[in-house]
Formats: structure tokens, C-alpha cells, sequence
């Protein structure tokens, strides 16, 4: 096991660095391009060590040049050094490292697991009651089924691509999900392969993708069933017990929010998230580049009922979504560390599954997509008009819209409250006009 560690440098030493580092997933799978060297420092304390190494850019430019909103994000001074021998680099030779002035973070990487709710697959009868009229779908829908140049990244464990719910909705798709540098032996299916298809091997993300964007052919109609979807698959299926959870690297997390936003995306669905261990709030960096070119990250708050912080969804500028039952109730098992913006249906919510099949599932993992999805709707809505909405705009929307489950503006578990798409579609109609 070659061990990976994260660097973040200050702008100060630049100059001191070595020229044409290659970014690591192009390194990984291609080592025309090798640099053995990092900064004169840091090269004394790994020869010391007698630690041979590679040095590779933890991020890609979008373009030939790092763009303003990268610089600003610092994604220019974050690299990856790979050790080129098995073995953990020894804490003491860490802490050499972390001490050198211009040293902003050094850590190793971080492996973030989340729970998934429990699925139940197999053949079930379409609901009757169609949860989407909980949050007043069917009004939004007669202002817009959404345009396909409005694009939602799913970022998750992966699709069914051949289920026909999603058939021809899917217009990019990439693997992150690369677990060399960590113990592997727990993990269930492809985890050392970046540039495999991202098929599903767990069924969360095509469920959540049903939910997004599904035909409506034997489940309920996705809630923006025109726009396209971008599959990017950043968890694998790792073994808890007796159960299945899914686990990514962070920072190949990370990689793949930079991909959706380089590559188009409108709204990013993370119906994961990933709890603080220290060494920096978890994909910091990388939200605070998504926000800067106007994408909308939307996440699940997380489902084990507690004031539990889990991330993205606990960062400032993302949308962090609640679920409530079928009456419209705040479910119990809703954590509410983050500052939830508003709740959605997440309580028995079938959708697409596994080998072509379906499957009833309830979590915030689930809520999280009707709030993407009606984003997704807003946004297409105002494409359609000539205009592009800011998260502003929507923040604004959502918070004089949503309606209020306590006597709160904003309550701690429900956050703005429950979506209304019929007064979100008023307001923003009243806007775009």
C-alpha cells in the first residue's frame, strides 16, 4: 500500500516548486510526466526518512492556466505526494513536515463512510399517493419539466445505466472512486479503477437518480424529468457488520465536485455526508470553488437523528436537506447539525433500483433529490426566460416560500420548512418577469 498524503502549501513558495507537476489521476494512469522532488524542506526531511516519493497536483486546471475562482479556492497549492514503497510515512516524520512555516495542512487520506438507509428491493405497486404532491410538484411541472441544458451531477455510488427509467437521461458520467493509498480488504466490487464505468454495486445512487429524473414508466415521474443527469461515482460498497455502507475517499470526493462544475453541472446532489475528523472541514476548498461559479450543491443532512455535523451539508452556501414522513412531520431520524435550509419527502419513497428492479427507501438521502430536482426546475425555468438564477435568488425563494412546520423562521430540524413549489414558482415567476 503506497501511502497518499495530502499537502497545502502557502502562495508564498510557489516560485520554489517544481514545474509541470501532473495532476494524479492522470500520474496514476500514465507516468510519462514523473517529478520526484517537492520543496527543498520537505525533500530533506523524506530523504532523511529515506522515503522516495512522486509529486502530483491534487486538482486539475479547467483550462490551460489556473482560472481566478481555482486561485481563490487555493486549489493551486494543494498536491498529493505518493510514496513509491509500501508503508505508512511515521508520524514523527509528519510532524517534521507539518512544522515547516509554509505548511498550511498536511494530512494523510481521509476515507469518509456514510450510512445508507435501508432499501428493500423487489416488486412493490406504485404508490398511490405520489409524494411530490407533498411539496406541490404538479404546479411546478406546468411551468416547466425542466430543459436539458440544465444539468444535475449525482454524486453517489453510481447508476444502473440501463434501467429504463434512466434511459437517454444521462449525459456524462466518470469514476472517482480509486482506493489505492488505503486497506482495501473490507470493499465489495471495482475500488481500483478510475477510469471504469460507473456502474452501481449498491443501488443508492440510482435510486437517487430515479427520484431526479426518472420517466415515471412503473414509479412515480422524477421531479425534473427533462433535465439531464451526470453520473459521478465518489462511494464504493465497504462491509459494516452486517451491513452495506458506502465509503470514499474525501479528497477524490472533492474531484469529482470539481469535475461536475468543470464539466457543466447546474446543481450537484450529494445525498452523502461525511462526519469532521480534524486537518480542515471536509471539501471546504472545493464548495467554496463550486459556489464561486454559481453551481448549487444541495446535501443530506444526514440520518442518524442527532446534532451531528456531516459534511457538505454542514458548510456554509450549501443547501442541506431534512426529511419528512408522509403526513409532512419532521422524521426521526433527520440529524440537524447542519443549518437545514428546508425539508422534503424522504419516508418510503420508491424509485429505481438495482438491476432494472425498484425499491422503497427513506432517508434524507432521499429528500435531498426533491430539493435538487425542484432547484434544477427553478433554474430551467428562468433558462427558458433568457435569465440565470444565483444561489441568492434561490435561498431567497426557498426561504419566503418553504412553509414553516414551528412558529420559527428557522427551525433547527426543519430549517425554512417544508418545500412548496406552487409559492416557490409564484415568487419566481414574479422575478423573472
Amino acid at each position: 500500500m503506497k501511502e497518499h498524503i495530502i499537502i497545502k502549501v502557502a502562495g508564498s513558495i510557489q516560485d520554489q516548486l517544481p514545474a509541470n507537476i501532473p495532476y494524479w489521476v492522470d500520474f496514476i494512469n500514465d507516468k510519462t510526466t514523473v517529478v520526484e522532488r517537492f520543496h527543498p524542506d520537505v525533500d530533506r526531511i523524506l530523504n532523511d526518512a529515506n522515503r522516495k516519493f512522486w509529486t502530483t497536483r491534487e486538482y486539475k486546471p479547467h483550462t490551460a492556466e489556473w482560472s481566478a475562482e481555482e486561485m481563490h479556492a487555493d486549489l493551486h497549492l494543494t498536491f498529493r505526494i505518493i510514496l513509491q514503497d509500501d508503508g505508512k510515512l511515521p508520524d514523527d516524520v509528519m510532524q517534521r513536515i507539518k512544522q515547516l512555516p509554509f505548511i498550511v495542512q498536511l494530512r494523510t487520506l481521509l476515507l469518509g463512510t456514510t450510512e445508507f438507509p435501508r432499501e428493500v428491493a423487489g416488486a412493490f405497486t406504485m404508490a398511490v399517493t405520489d409524494p411530490g404532491d407533498l411539496i406541490y410538484l404538479p404546479y411546478a411541472k406546468e411551468w416547466t419539466r425542466g430543459v436539458k441544458d440544465i444539468r444535475v451531477a449525482v454524486l453517489d455510488t453510481g447508476a444502473n445505466f440501463n434501467h429504463p427509467e434512466l434511459e437517454n437521461k444521462i449525459v456524462l458520467r466518470k469514476n472517482f472512486v480509486d482506493l489505492q493509498g488505503l486497506d482495501t480488504s473490507e470493499f465489495i466490487g471495482d475500488v481500483l479503477n478510475i477510469d471504469a464505468l460507473p456502474e452501481d454495486q449498491v443501488g443508492h445512487g440510482t435510486h437517487v437518480s430515479g427520484i431526479l429524473a426518472a420517466k415515471g414508466l412503473k414509479m412515480n415521474e422524477g421531479v425534473c424529468p427533462s433535465c439531464s443527469l451526470m453520473v459521478i461515482r465518489v462511494l464504493a460498497a465497504m462491509k459494516s457488520g452486517n451491513r452495506i455502507v458506502g465509503a470514499g475517499i474525501v479528497d477524490n470526493i472533492n474531484n469529482g465536485i470539481k469535475w461536475a462544475v468543470d464539466h457543466g453541472a447546474d446543481v450537484i446532489n450529494m445525498s452523502l455526508g461525511i462526519k469532521h475528523s480534524g486537518g480542515g472541514l471536509p471539501h471546504e476548498d472545493i464548495v467554496k470553488y463550486a459556489l464561486s461559479k454559481n453551481v448549487t450543491i444541495v446535501a443530506a443532512s444526514g440520518n442518524d437523528g442527532t446534532d451531528e455535523k456531516y459534511y457538505p451539508g454542514a458548510l456554509d452556501g450549501v443547501f442541506a436537506v431534512g426529511a419528512v414522513d408522509g403526513s409532512g412531520q419532521v422524521t426521526g431520524f433527520t440529524s440537524y447539525g447542519a443549518s437545514i435550509s428546508v425539508v422534503a419527502p424522504g419516508s418510503n419513497i420508491y424509485s429505481s433500483y438495482l438491476n432494472n428492479g425498484y425499491a422503497l427507501s427513506s432517508g434524507t438521502s432521499q429528500a435531498s433529490p426533491f430539493v435538487s430536482g425542484a432547484v434544477a426546475l427553478m433554474k430551467s425555468l428562468a433558462y427558458e426566460k433568457g435569465r440565470k438564477l444565483t444561489n441568492t435568488d434561490i435561498n431567497y425563494i426557498l426561504r419566503n416560500t418553504s412553509d414553516r412546520l414551528t412558529s420559527k423562521v428557522r427551525d433547527q430540524k426543519a430549517g425554512y420548512g417544508l418545500l412548496n413549489l406552487a409559492d416557490s414558482f409564484k415568487l419566481l415567476n414574479a422575478i423573472l418577469s
